[in-house]
């Protein structure tokens, strides 16, 4: 499917968030889904992405989350993350992840869900959410904070568990999870799972074999065809069956 592409602006309560979307270009309207950036933030592969998911029907709004320090990207990247310039790119971005605190992240959430919902070619009704690396923690806090008005949410090689139970609670969107091999042990998986089965959460969670942190990213060393391929394999009908799309 044709799709269309756009350099935005989301009003925020502390300045613009710079933005990128991409919907398809046919006239109509349809779904909208919130596309968090991992940490190393918006650049091509994002922008891949946003376009693959929008070629199947979807509104994808992607927030430069650190607007606060710049417009994206707000640490300057090589074409290829490679081991040799990960730690000196962390350096300079772990300032900025300890910076958007829960409360900003919420903030944020608020602005980016109300500008999705009022584009013109975005379907009345819930959207969803999806994130990658920190963004998926931030992915879930956002669906926890708009039970309403989300309706999925999947999170993709992130430290999903770190709020724990009282984030779970609030939860109403069906969830997924993919986890990375070489970040959860099947011991804390089962730990995990328990915990959202408890919480009454209908979700599924599991371990992509063969997978590192960052598998979903192409300009990376850590990624993996098959673990991105089946994270299109669990995302596409996670949204279809919510969001009331094909």
């Amino acid at each position: 499917m044709p799709t269309k592409t756009l350099q935005i602006q989301v009003p925020t309560a502390d300045g613009k968030a710079d933005a990128f979307a991409a919907f398809p270009d046919s006239g109509e309207q349809h779904p909208g889904v919130l596309m968090y950036a991992d940490g190393f933030g918006i650049r091509p592969v994002l922008r891949d992405m946003a376009r693959e998911l929008a070629g199947h029907g979807y509104y994808v709004l992607v927030p430069n989350l650190f607007y606060r320090h710049g417009p994206a990207p707000v640490v300057d990247l090589p074409e290829h993350i490679g081991d040799e310039v990960r730690p000196a790119i962390f350096a300079r971005l772990m300032p900025l992840i300890e910076a958007h605190t829960a409360e900003r992240v919420l903030i944020d959430a608020e602005a980016y869900l109300g500008f999705l919902t009022d584009q013109p070619e975005v379907a009345a009704g819930p959207v969803a959410v999806t994130g990658y690396c920190i963004g998926g923690l931030w992915a879930m806090r956002t669906a926890a904070a708009h039970p309403g008005r989300v309706a999925a949410v999947a999170a993709f090689h992130g430290p999903v568990g770190v709020d724990g139970p009282d984030l779970f609670a609030k939860l109403t969107a069906r969830v997924h999870l993919g986890h990375a091999e070489g970040d959860l042990t099947p011991e804390a998986l089962g730990e995990l799972n328990q915990a959202l089965d408890a919480a009454g959460v209908s979700h599924t969670s599991e371990i992509y074999p063969g997978t590192v942190h960052g598998f979903t990213m192409a300009d990376t060393d850590t990624f993996s065809a098959c673990g991105l391929q089946r994270h299109w394999d669990r995302l596409l009908p996670l949204l279809n069956g919510t969001l009331g799309h094909s």
